[in-house]
């Protein structure tokens, strides 16, 4: 995932297009009319629910376009090549699993939510976008947990920095296929992102394979991807 210094007073940060064209040209993602489309409309209603749920926080034009959805889509490379099953831990407003829905529509992806009204925005989000094999979990995770149906039922596993590393392994353990994958996103200095490669985790099955660290395009804002298997 390359590199990309910060850029100031840029003339097009306020041109959602723009921004989105340069920033994943950065991680090698070409992005189509239908994908622009998407996120745009994604956008659209971010900002719309924003004034009535507090969703995401916005300071700068840059927020959406790279702090959610490119930030997103920084996992791409690190989605399993077979298996499509992906369940996104703790999503809030849809992230990463539905920017990363975007660019692979393949994906059958379950957004699990325990907000009210975070599942309320996404609902109504999915049904604008049009994206099939979409499934939201209106639960806490220690119900869902509970639930043998969704045992060991999913290819990948992903959260964005909503949970304590030592939670979402055991979270790992019990939703994920042998073989599947567990990916971890958080910021250079959030707890977890130390570890040695290499390891098994407890002994309990889940093998560290990777930490993988970038800057962010146009921002350069620092971040870790780190990847288990089950064993």
């Amino acid at each position: 995932m390359p590199s990309s210094m910060k850029r100031t007073g840029d003339s097009r940060d306020g041109d959602l297009t723009g921004i989105l064209l340069e920033a994943a040209g950065a991680l090698g993602i070409t992005l189509a009319e239908r994908e622009l489309a998407l996120f745009s409309r994604y956008q659209e209603e971010l900002i719309t629910w924003n004034r009535i749920v507090s969703l995401v926080a916005v300071k700068s034009p840059l927020d959406i376009p790279i702090k959610h959805f490119i930030d997103s889509l920084t996992a791409l490379p690190l989605l399993p090549r077979e298996g499509r099953r992906l369940l996104d831990i703790g999503t809030g407003a849809g992230f990463p699993g539905l920017p990363l829905k975007i660019i692979r529509p393949d994906i059958d992806l379950h957004l699990l939510e325990a907000s009210r009204k975070k599942v309320s925005f996404l609902k109504e989000l999915i049904r604008k976008l049009g994206l099939p094999d979409v499934t939201i979990i209106h639960e806490r995770v220690e119900q869902v947990m509970n639930n043998s149906h969704l045992h060991e039922n999913f290819d990948c596993m992903i959260s964005r920095a909503a949970f304590k590393m030592p939670e979402l392994l055991n979270m790992g353990l019990h939703f994920l296929r042998l073989g599947g994958v567990l990916l971890a996103m958080r910021g250079p200095r959030e707890e977890g992102t130390n570890q040695n490669t290499g390891q098994t985790i407890d002994n309990k099955g889940l093998y560290l394979d990777k930490i993988v660290d970038f800057h962010l395009p146009i921002t350069g804002v620092s971040r870790k991807i780190i990847l288990y298997k089950k064993l």
